[in-house]
């Protein structure tokens, strides 16, 4: 039996050992099948998928593609891959690109897919740089996940947006519908620029410019930001603590209220209160220019900050659901965004806690099943499978998946009984 180091003290130099275990007992093959498969009407949509696998010393194999769930979980467990990304749908099997007649290996379909990173948050957060999160700062992905997943509900229609923890500092969302992944390129990226607010690199100060009329998907970001600035950025960043953080804050503002904030910040020490101040100086009725100030500084500090280039393309490659992160050792969880606030990043499971957990000894019910499992030792494999990853703190995160397949396969379901009620009518 592997010896496992604790969940607490994961050692990258252990995952060669961990990944047989992680790919032959616990990775949801069924359920990530029956995601990319889509029901398996149209074959093409599965057999033309690229998979891309990141072996040991970062060898790095593109244009995979797989028959059938067999073929691909049978691929998986022979070279156990420290990372997997999903690329697009392809005209042609992308494992036959090189025999295929130049310029006719097309992407044709992918899912709409999101990248926020907290490093791209850098000169706003005061806890953590690089690639450290904290609990303070994970505040901004939870900001994130409502406002983009309200906004492509609610504005643009979308019913399937599946979210995922990227294993160590950001999050992904993957935009399933049908409609979402047969957009162009010139689609995702209006619909990118819709969603980008944050503007301008290292050099520019202001980073969020308002107009006089302020949109409503605007207005309805600055209501997820609201519940949450105060305590977040004033009193855990404490943006208006230190002169530094002040000078940073003022330099969004307007040069009059900055010369009456300064004034007012030397006698009230106090960052919420000096929050408070700065508000009602750029609220008053002196030209709507100023009066957008202190939204924009909530924007700029708090609104989600994306990778518009992972968006746009179509053939962009993008971390898998279930992967592993080599430094972490943590899995690529799915996030239900309803429960987005009592996410926490540290209890995700590593995957020496999981492969630990898979031979812990259990009570009570548990106890008997495994006792039945034993039984029955001609089980097929998939079943084994099963019992065995709901023996570990992965369970709660393959049921969100679970969910949220099944919420598609309804869905589905449904559009097929239309169209033959329909074709019937006629």
């Amino acid at each position: 039996m592997l010896k496992l180091a604790s969940a607490s003290e994961y050692d990258p130099a252990s995952l060669p050992d961990l990944l047989p275990l992680y790919y032959r007992r616990l990775f949801p093959f069924s359920q990530y099948y029956r995601w990319l498969s889509y029901g398996g009407v149209v074959k093409s949509c599965f057999q033309n998928r690229e998979f891309s696998f990141t072996l040991k010393d970062d060898i790095y194999v593109r244009y995979q593609s797989f028959s059938s769930q067999g073929e691909l979980e049978k691929e998986i467990q022979k070279i156990n891959p420290y990372k997997i990304d999903i690329g697009a749908v392809f005209s042609h099997r992308p494992n036959q690109h090189n025999t295929v007649k130049s310029g006719t290996f097309q992407a044709l379909e992918k899912e709409l897919v999101f990248d926020i990173d907290m490093t791209d948050y850098d000169d706003v957060r005061r806890c953590c740089s690089a690639a450290d999160i904290c609990s303070k700062c994970w505040t901004l992905m939870t900001i994130a996940i409502q406002i983009l997943d309200r906004a492509l509900r609610e504005d643009f229609g979308f019913k399937h947006c599946l979210w995922v923890y990227s294993g160590r500092r950001g999050v992904h969302c993957w935009v399933c519908d049908e409609a979402a992944r047969k957009l162009s390129a010139t689609a995702r990226s209006a619909v990118a620029e819709y969603l980008s607010l944050v503007k301008g690199g290292e050099d520019t100060i202001k980073k969020v410019q308002l107009p006089d009329l302020i949109h409503p998907f605007v207005m309805e970001s600055l209501n997820v930001i609201s519940r949450y600035f105060v305590d977040y950025a004033v009193v855990k960043q404490d943006i208006l603590g230190s002169k530094e953080s002040v000078d940073k804050v003022l330099a969004l503002v307007p040069e009059d209220v900055k010369k009456e904030l300064k004034t007012d910040f030397h006698n009230e020490k106090n960052p919420v209160k000096r929050w408070d101040r700065l508000v009602s100086h750029v609220e008053r009725p002196q030209g709507k220019k100023g009066q957008q100030a202190a939204r924009e500084i909530m924007l700029q500090y708090c609104y989600p900050r994306l990778d518009v280039n992972v968006s746009k393309g179509v053939n962009h490659l993008l971390k898998s659901p279930f992967s592993v992160h080599p430094k972490t050792g943590r899995i690529s969880v799915p996030i239900d965004p309803r429960e987005v606030d009592q996410f926490d990043p540290f209890a995700v499971p590593t995957i020496s806690l999981i492969c630990q957990e898979l031979d812990r000894p259990r009570a009570g019910e548990e106890e008997e099943e495994e006792a039945k499992d034993k039984e029955n030792e001609s089980a097929p494999t998939e079943k084994r499978r099963v019992r065995d990853y709901k023996k570990t703190s992965l369970a709660k995160y393959v049921r969100v998946f679970e969910q949220f397949v099944e919420k598609m396969e309804r869905a589905r379901r449904g559009e097929l009984l239309k169209k033959s009620d329909l074709q019937r009518d006629f």
